[in-house]
């Protein structure tokens, strides 16, 4: 049976554990699809003058966009490496622009995955209720299975991979 699955990669350490924890204990079948999804962060909108009263030149906006597609770039071409010890798994890779939650909400409807997985920064409760959560926020409105992989703290390198499996008929606290 052929399943779709995406994972959710970004500059942190987080997602590449994610990825390379998935390719280890769930890709086992040459007709999975493996789909690298990145999120680029969307352009700021940019008013005329700054703070300051100097206006921003098209030239300044034009390489932050050009440092941004760098990135993304970078992250896809770094998940691909991480990939290339599996020859059985199919790999294929987005790069959308918007916010991280809406993103792989977005894409895990319109592409029909079996599977989301994503990295967990292992936030506490008071940095997450100013940050938020992309892995619970995913968890409570995916509707397929939703794989949030913890990397185990450096402190204890004995400990093994931890993965906490929420769907969003769960309505489970993850993280």
């Amino acid at each position: 049976m052929e399943r779709k699955i995406i994972v959710a990669v970004d500059e942190g350490e987080e997602s590449s554990y994610a990825l390379s924890w998935s390719l280890k204990n769930i890709f086992c079948s040459s007709s999975d699809t493996l789909i690298l999804l990145y999120a680029k962060p969307p352009r700021t909108v940019y008013p005329s003058v700054d703070g300051t009263g100097y206006l921003f030149s098209q030239d300044i906006v034009d390489t932050m966009e050009r440092y941004g597609n760098e990135v993304a770039e970078s992250v896809i071409r770094k998940a691909k490496k991480l990939c290339q010890d599996y020859p059985q798994v199919k790999v294929e890779t987005k790069v959308e622009c918007g916010d991280a939650r809406d993103v792989i909400c977005e894409a895990a409807e319109k592409l029909k995955v079996d599977m989301v997985v994503l990295g967990s920064h292992g936030y506490g409760a008071l940095k997450r209720a100013f940050l938020g959560s992309v892995s619970n926020h995913c968890a409570q409105n995916i509707k397929c299975p939703v794989l949030i992989v913890k990397r185990p703290k450096k402190a204890s390198p004995s400990s093994t991979p931890v993965a906490a499996m929420a769907a969003s008929s769960a309505g489970g606290k993850q993280e």
